[in-house]
């Protein structure tokens, strides 16, 4: 019976392999998981309003939850894609490193965009494929794999190594606890200067193998 509590992961892994909407399949499972486990719909919401008072960042959360599925129902993805066909001589490459520019940037305030759920699958991928689409036509389902594995990449990459630049963050807060166990004592924003020639490193060491891959895989999934 205890593996029952586990029913909200199969139905996140079975929901995104079948490509259902990302919002319901995270309503399903939380709904599941709280039922099987026996904290019930009372619970459940007790959980979100107990979260939503010790931290007030959840709110953010439910709107942009909100915000991508309203957005993703009234043609957010296809009103992406055919934005991005506006533009001449874009790629696939171009655009991962583009967004990682950005997101780093944002990253560095603390600035989140909504994560892979919020922002790459319904904002960042519709606009890869639709630049992928205009060049080589219908997209190869090996390629589109691909493309979604690079993008997510370069979100984790960006956001990684760019949000501990941010003064009194939660990463910079807990890089200098650690220290502090260990014995050293660093000031947050001595720990700030010496992250930023990092950062620039994993960003421009990941746009060059993102670029590379890109152009790659364009050749080889380019049809004649």
């Amino acid at each position: 019976m205890e593996y029952l509590k586990l029913i909200g992961i199969l139905i996140v892994i079975a929901g995104f392999a079948l490509k259902l909407d990302s919002i319901l399949i995270i309503f399903l499972a939380a709904v599941s998981t709280a039922l099987v486990s026996g904290l019930g719909i009372s619970g459940l919401l007790e959980a979100f309003g107990t979260n939503f008072v010790s931290n007030r960042s959840m709110a953010i959360f439910i709107m942009i939850l909100l915000v991508t599925g309203t957005l993703e129902r009234n043609g957010l993805r296809e009103a992406a894609a055919a934005f991005i066909r506006k533009f001449k001589n874009v790629t696939v490459g171009r655009l991962i490193c583009i967004y990682g520019a950005m997101r780093a940037f944002f990253g560095a305030f603390n600035v989140g965009f909504g994560g892979h759920a919020g922002f790459i699958r319904p904002v960042l991928l519709p606009m890869e494929e639709g630049a992928a689409e205009d060049e080589n036509g219908e997209v190869n389902p090996e390629y589109l794999e691909e493309i979604k594995g690079m993008s997510a990449a370069i979100e984790n990459i960006t956001w990684f190594f760019f949000q501990v630049l941010f003064v009194g963050g939660s990463g910079a807060l807990l890089v200098q606890s650690t220290l502090s166990g260990l014995g050293y004592e660093v000031e947050l924003i001595d720990l700030a200067k010496v992250e930023i020639p990092v950062a620039l490193t994993a960003l421009v060491l990941s746009c060059i193998y993102f670029l590379l891959k890109d152009k790659k895989l364009r050749a080889k999934y380019k049809k004649h």
